[in-house]
């Protein structure tokens, strides 16, 4: 059995509904929700604000919980973790947002309808369930085999 990392992320929208989108400044440049890892002792919701905070530099209202999500699967590699991902519908405090960890290269603003790849496969299932207006989902996702390394971009 695999052992099991515990994660949060957000989907975050603004006025316009558009999604607020963060990417990774190493490995595959995944595309992904803003978030991160739980500390230990830490209830889900605070790690979401904590994260949020540190990636954004702005506070978070949780305002639901989209779903559950626990990634599976070798596409990556051996060996890797599964990771349960509780996702919430958030509302920052302002839209004006800047990178704040050393973790992000880039956070962006993108409709729905137009979002940049490559991105993860949680941040997938999961914004299709937010758009749909789904609430408390369960759901198993299986990993993605490794995507092409997009070109660096300088940021």
């Amino acid at each position: 059995m695999n052992s099991l990392t515990s994660a949060v992320g957000a989907v975050i929208t603004d006025e316009a509904g558009r999604v607020l989108l963060c990417q990774q400044r190493h490995g595959h440049r995944l595309w992904g929700l803003p978030g991160g890892k739980i500390r230990t002792d830490e209830d889900p919701i605070h790690a979401a604000i904590r994260d949020i905070r540190e990636e954004t530099g702005c506070e978070t209202e949780i305002v639901d919980l989209v779903g559950l999500y626990r990634l599976t699967g070798d596409g990556c590699g051996d060996d890797l973790p599964d990771v349960l991902t509780y996702v919430f519908r958030g509302r920052l405090s302002a839209s004006d947002v800047a990178v704040n960890s050393p973790r992000i290269a880039r956070l962006s603003w993108h409709a729905p309808d137009d979002l940049p790849e490559p991105m993860t496969a949680t941040t997938r299932h999961a914004l299709a369930h937010a758009t749909e207006g789904r609430s408390g989902v369960v759901c198993a996702v299986e990993r993605d085999k490794e995507p092409e390394i997009p070109e660096a971009v300088s940021v």
